[in-house]
């Protein structure tokens, strides 16, 4: 038996944090994949510490839904689990290349293959521009359109911006968008001038951030000038500066998101059999996009 453990930030403030976590939870078990599915928590109900302990399976596939490397996927996660023999230097990555490692949890006797975070995954790359695709509800668009990846940024976790600017130069290099940028809430270049960094009219920006929250719903909002109030809500699009404003939300909240947790799995040796080709098809069903072939495992 194998299992998959969604592992997520969770908010005691915010009702709606969890959902992208329960929601992409239900589309991975509807393929089938696992035979059993758990999300687990820092901040709320079912926590990190206990949720290995209630799984059968003696094999665990834990997927930290967090957009970069850093506290929560290096410290945090490993100890509430209890993986003694965890030690951040396993990953042996550069700030975006962690893949997997396969540790012991000697206390429960389960084999658990721990993962990198998903917003490091090249298929992230993807659900930006689904993102994009879902907010203009156009599946080709690109041409004419300049793309804006928004992320937290922070000096005490350099990673964090490191996330954004590797999918946003993968976005540039596929040369779909007439411009690509990475912009930032807490340092240079900041969103709140998204319009000086554009030639483009159309605009789309699309914050890296697993889900609806303070920063996606009123700050980011209020600082492009798409209202003065979140409270009063925008246009989609908002028209800023001479240009058209496509604000997207948080990309975590894209049914696609499934997509990454599974090739995670897959990547640390799941069997998932055809689980992502359905979750790219049932998601394009909705967008009207045609599916993108799926990258295999390691590549």
């Amino acid at each position: 038996m194998q299992a998959l453990v969604i592992a997520a930030h969770g908010s005691h403030l915010n009702p709606d944090a969890s959902d992208p976590t329960y929601a992409h939870a239900d589309t991975v078990r509807e393929t089938g994949a696992f035979d059993e599915v758990r999300e687990a928590f820092w901040k709320e109900e079912p926590h990190f510490r206990e949720v290995i302990r209630t799984l059968e399976s003696d094999e665990v596939f834990v997927v930290p839904l967090f957009i970069s490397e850093g506290y929560f996927t290096e410290q945090v996660i490993p100890r509430e689990l209890r993986l003694e023999e965890w030690d951040p230097e396993k990953w042996d990555s550069d700030g975006t290349s962690a893949s997997q490692v396969t540790l012991e949890a000697e206390d429960v006797g389960k084999t658990i293959h721990y993962c990198g975070p998903v917003g490091t995954h090249d298929a992230m790359t993807d659900v930006i521009v689904q993102r994009a695709e879902s907010v203009t509800e156009d599946p080709d668009v690109g041409e004419g359109f300049g793309l804006a990846v928004v992320g937290h940024g922070t000096e005490r976790n350099e990673n964090s911006a490191k996330a954004v600017e590797y999918h946003t130069e993968r976005i540039r290099e596929m040369d779909r968008f007439d411009e690509a940028k990475a912009l930032f809430m807490d340092e240079e270049p900041e969103v709140d001038d998204v319009t000086d960094y554009f030639e483009t009219e159309d605009i789309v920006v699309v914050p890296l951030f697993i889900a609806d929250g303070y920063h996606t719903q009123e700050d980011i909002p209020e600082d492009m000038g798409l209202t003065e109030d979140y409270r009063l809500g925008w246009d989609v699009p908002s028209e800023v500066d001479g240009h058209r404003i496509w604000y997207a939300g948080a990309v975590g909240t894209e049914g696609l998101m499934a997509d990454v947790i599974l090739e995670r799995a897959a990547d640390a040796g799941a069997d998932i059999g055809d689980a992502v080709e359905s979750v790219r098809e049932a998601t394009c069903l909705e967008t009207g996009a045609e599916p993108e072939p799926s990258a295999e495992p390691g590549d």
